[in-house]
């Protein structure tokens, strides 16, 4: 190490992309040195299955509301397209660097492998790598008899402000003297997409609009897939991506929820909040499940692939209208709200009795606030192999009479439907041929014909399933995981 270079601390952002209530920077300038805030768009992530242009151009919007906050600082977040060693293997060449502070990530198993080579790299180096905690999140765990004093003890801090004392951090003059060293990447976006912008900035926006208006019809409206698109919150990729710390957003809520009389939305949309924590700590506790069930008893369900099943799916062409609109509404806009998302993941793992590892990239790549710890969770029990929930088959065509009864959700994503009238809208495979000539529709031609009998079906995966519970493998599995993950009460 050359003791003559200049001393610095870096701050290797993740999924954190905020000043505010970021442990990670906050540590770094409380040493009092000069510290360097990094993003690295690596090649191991952006050829990764799980992520799309969606995700990148939501981070970049994010970089860029950064260092639209940091112009005041004259400084800017040092962005590269390298992988991290790669980076600080240049950033050597400049400076002495001895603390590296990042959040713990529960993230997916390439990011685990990445970080596991990063560590022995630091060490390598004689450089401390302090990881902090995120959200609520603590590593390390065998199981949940301390997870809730520790969870209320974390959101029982204030907000960590942002407070870079003069010329601590790097100027942008340095910062652009070290992009001349390293392959740096555009941050420019589409204008016009449906996708929610990314940034502080426009979290903080919905955030406001949701506690000073929108969350009134909060729980009457959160299992409708159109009306859910304004009453919910709309924050998920904001705090999936780290825009907004969920300690922040539970202090605001919570402040909110003390001066208004519907209080109850409040509480629920609170919840919610150390509901992803906890399932973000089943994973970080058990990350074989980004690609295994959980319940090591549903290792021998196998299932025939059907790749025209899956296709048909993913391009919400089914003949299923309220499937079909959500697939083709999540493709376009990245959001479904969450009874939706589990209508789909339903769809595909019972009725068309797909793996629900085949859905899983594909639904990542589509979600804009893509959460690996709330991801794989989520889907193996809509699945049904957990052993440990309800198993629950959502009918679509139930679904859709009870939460989209005008079809207006429907319509507006399947343009061949608006003519039909409601019910048809619904199911237009109950049409006969002369209701189809009247409206100058024909089923199989406009729009598919329903793919898979409803309840044929959802009679064999429930046959299946339940009788697989019966195993004393996925029950001995089932004993396990809830003395493993069932939160203890305090």
């Amino acid at each position: 190490m050359n003791t003559k270079l200049p001393s610095l601390n870096i701050v290797w952002l993740k999924r954190d992309l905020r000043l505010e209530d970021n442990e990670a920077i906050y540590n770094a300038l409380s040493s009092e040195k000069r510290t360097l805030l990094l993003y690295t768009f690596e090649d191991l992530l952006i050829n990764d299955n799980h992520y799309s242009e969606r995700h990148w151009n939501f981070i970049k919007e994010s970089i860029r509301d950064l260092n639209t906050d940091l112009k005041r600082y004259n400084s800017k977040i040092f962005t590269v397209k390298a992988d991290i060693i790669k980076t600080l293997n240049v950033l050597l060449t400049k400076y002495r660097i001895n603390h590296i502070f990042s959040h713990q990530e529960t993230g997916i198993l390439v990011t685990y492998n990445r970080d596991k080579a990063f560590n022995r790299f630091c060490k390598n180096n004689m450089i401390t790598w302090h990881e902090n905690i995120n959200n609520g999140v603590f590593r390390g765990l065998k199981d949940r008899s301390l997870w809730n004093e520790l969870y209320n003890n974390y959101f029982e801090i204030e907000p960590l402000p942002f407070q870079p004392k003069v010329h601590q951090l790097l100027s942008i003059n340095e910062i652009n003297a070290l992009e001349s060293l390293i392959s740096v990447p555009s941050l420019e976006t589409p204008d016009e997409t449906l996708f929610q912008k990314g940034g502080r900035t426009m979290g903080l926006k919905y955030l406001d609009s949701f506690l000073s208006k929108r969350y009134e019809n909060y729980m009457y409206h959160i299992s409708k897939p159109e009306l859910a698109r304004k009453s919910c919150s709309r924050i998920s990729p904001y705090i999936a991506w780290g825009n907004l710390s969920s300690r922040e957003v539970y202090k605001k809520a919570n402040a909110v929820k003390k001066t208004v009389s519907n209080k109850k939305a409040l509480e629920a949309f609170m919840s919610r909040l150390r509901w992803q924590s906890h399932f973000i700590q089943k994973f970080e506790m058990e990350h074989t499940m980004e690609y295994e069930s959980i319940n090591k008893g549903f290792h021998k369900l196998k299932k025939s692939i059907s790749k025209d099943y899956q296709k048909a799916w993913q391009n919400g062409q089914t003949g299923f209208p309220l499937i079909d609109a959500c697939m083709r509404c999540l493709n376009e806009t990245g959001y479904l709200n969450f009874r939706m998302r589990a209508l789909v993941v339903s769809f595909f793992t019972h009725n068309l009795w797909q793996p629900w590892q085949d859905c899983s990239q594909h639904l990542s790549r589509m979600f804009l606030d893509f959460e690996p710890g709330i991801h794989f969770p989520q889907l193996q029990m809509q699945a049904g192999e957990t052993g440990t929930n309800m198993l629950r088959i959502y009918n679509p065509i139930k679904n859709s009479l009870e939460h989209d009864p005008e079809a207006s959700f429907i319509k507006k994503w399947i343009p061949e439907l608006r003519n039909l009238s409601i019910p048809f809208a619904h199911q237009p495979f109950l049409m006969t041929e002369m209701e189809q000539q009247l409206y100058n529709f024909k089923l199989g031609k406009d729009y598919p014909k329903p793919i898979v009998d409803i309840e044929e079906t959802r009679k064999k995966a429930s046959d299946i399933l339940w009788n697989m519970r019966t195993l004393k493998k996925v029950r001995s599995e089932s004993d396990r995981i809830l003395k493993k993950h069932t939160l203890r009460r305090t």
